[in-house]
Parts: C-alpha cells; sequence; structure tokens
C-alpha cells in the first residue's frame, strides 16, 4: 500500500506541471518576434527605400552619382533599395529542453505502544500436624504475576519538485520572399545612366501626310526622369506626344534649332539653356 501511495503522489506532482504555460509562453514569444521583425522590414524598405508622390502614391528613392565614363561626367540612377541589404530576420530553430526532478520520501515505521498491565498476587496457607506427639507445620505461597504491553505507530511522507527549462532560439538572415526579389529585379534593370547635363535626342525629320515636315524630340534630365516641357525649337513650345514623354515640333526652312532650358517654378521651360543642336531639314 506504502508503494502504491507514493507512485500516485508521484502521478499528481507530475500532474500539476504547467506543461501547456511552459512550452506554449516560448513558442508565442517567437511567435511575437517574428511578427515585429517583419513590421520591421515593412518600415525599413518604406522609411528608406520609398517616398510619397504628389499622387500620394509611393515612389522609389533613387541615388544619383556622378562619375567618368569614357572621359566625360556621366549621372547614374540606381533605386537605393537595390543597393542597401533589407533585413529579413527570421527565426529558423526553436529547442526547449525541459527537465523535472521528482525526489519523493515515504517511510512508515510501526511501534506498537499499547500499555497493559496486569498484576495478581495469590498467596496459599496450609497446616499439618498438631498432635500430642508431633510438631504442627505451616506453609504460605504468594504468586505475584505482572504483564505490560507497549505498542506505538508513525507515519511520514515527504515530496519536492526541481525543474529547469533551457531555452534555445536560433535566427539569421532569411532568403529574400520571391516577390521582393523580384522587385529589385526590376529596380536593377531600372539603373541608368545620363549626361551630366542631361541627354537630349532628336528624331526626323519627317513628313506627315500633307508633306510638312516635323521633328521628335527628348530630353532626359541628370535625374533620368524625360521632361518634355524643357524643350523649345526657336519660340515654338511644340506638342507633347509619345505618352508624355516627346515633343513633336512642325518646321520649315533647311534647318531647325531644338534648345533645352531649365525648368521655371511652373515646370515650363524658363531662360536658363542648358544645351541646344541643330538639325538640318534637307
Amino acid at each position: 500500500m506504502a508503494g502504491n501511495d507514493a507512485s500516485s503522489k508521484t502521478l499528481g506532482a507530475l500532474n500539476g506541471i504547467p506543461f501547456e504555460s511552459i512550452i506554449g509562453g516560448p513558442l508565442s514569444a517567437c511567435i511575437k518576434a517574428q511578427a515585429e521583425a517583419a513590421v520591421s522590414t515593412v518600415n525599413f524598405i518604406e522609411s528608406v527605400g520609398l517616398t510619397k508622390g504628389a499622387d500620394g502614391r509611393s515612389e522609389a528613392v533613387y541615388v544619383v552619382f556622378t562619375y567618368v565614363q569614357n572621359g566625360r561626367k556621366v549621372n547614374v540612377s540606381v533605386p537605393l533599395l537595390a543597393i542597401v541589404p533589407i533585413p529579413y530576420i527570421a527565426i529558423n530553430n526553436i529547442s526547449l529542453d525541459f527537465k523535472v526532478a521528482i525526489t519523493g520520501t515515504d517511510s512508515s515505521s510501526v511501534v506498537d505502544e499499547e500499555s497493559l498491565e496486569s498484576n495478581e498476587t495469590k498467596e496459599t496457607s496450609s497446616k499439618k500436624g498438631g498432635g500430642w506427639l508431633t510438631t504442627r507445620k505451616t506453609s504460605k505461597m504468594t504468586t505475584s504475576v505482572s504483564t505490560k504491553k507497549d505498542s506505538k505507530s508513525t507515519q511520514d511522507s515527504a515530496f519536492s519538485i526541481e525543474a529547469t527549462m533551457d531555452v534555445h532560439v536560433q535566427a539569421g538572415q532569411e532568403s529574400m520572399p520571391a516577390g521582393m526579389a523580384k522587385v529589385l529585379e526590376l529596380l536593377g534593370s531600372a539603373m541608368d545612366v545620363v549626361p551630366e547635363k542631361g541627354e537630349l535626342t532628336v528624331e526626323g525629320p519627317y513628313e506627315d501626310d500633307a508633306k510638312k515636315k516635323y521633328l521628335i524630340a527628348r530630353y532626359k534630365s541628370p535625374d533620368g526622369l524625360f521632361t518634355p516641357n524643357a524643350i523649345k525649337c526657336g519660340s515654338d513650345a511644340g506638342n507633347v506626344v509619345q505618352d508624355g514623354i516627346a515633343k513633336r515640333f512642325n518646321v520649315t526652312g533647311e534647318s531647325a534649332t531644338i534648345n533645352v532650358y531649365a525648368l521655371d517654378e511652373n515646370g515650363n521651360a524658363g531662360s536658363d539653356k542648358i544645351m541646344d543642336r541643330t538639325i538640318s531639314l534637307k
């Protein structure tokens, strides 16, 4: 019976351990940490690599710097997200080591302690003889009986539980998601090299159905942006064509000069000329 009692106490001690909290607590903390890491990645991309445009939409931040190429200075525009490491921290391993030591002591000692005392005394007397010629003899016997019994019963039991837990969390730089990798691939292909003052290209002369001559001009600013409003042909502002990246100028005579001006505060060609090009119309 004592062994069964010890076993039941040991099982009771094990059942009292909150395994759900012990195991679920570290796992919940790791999940929360992973979620916070994902939010940090999103915040990094938004704060470092993107900016809000005039229409409220997000635009990629470009880094523009100058270097020498083939004996001339050129500007290169690179998306910032394509040249900085994006933090993708992920928890890729969790190890929980939980140890429980249950020390149980169940001791019992039985000492019967029962006091029972009995005393009995018996006295017997006898006489013999006593005639005229004999001597009288007298005998006396005393008998005493004493009994005593002691008994005592005691039982002691003690249990102690010792638990230790080790949590090992391993995290590292995770592989970039396929969607972000594709975005960075597109941004990487968007790198552009432009001359320091920008680049002016002129196509033509062409003739329309009425046999009138015209030119198509494009100007790419040092930032790598097409800026049609910076182009003029003499005093002619021309018409914006080709989805807003070029201008068309109707021309006559033997030649025409295309001029590029710095934009004024209204976003139109100002008075500060940047470059020009004369095109023969013959």
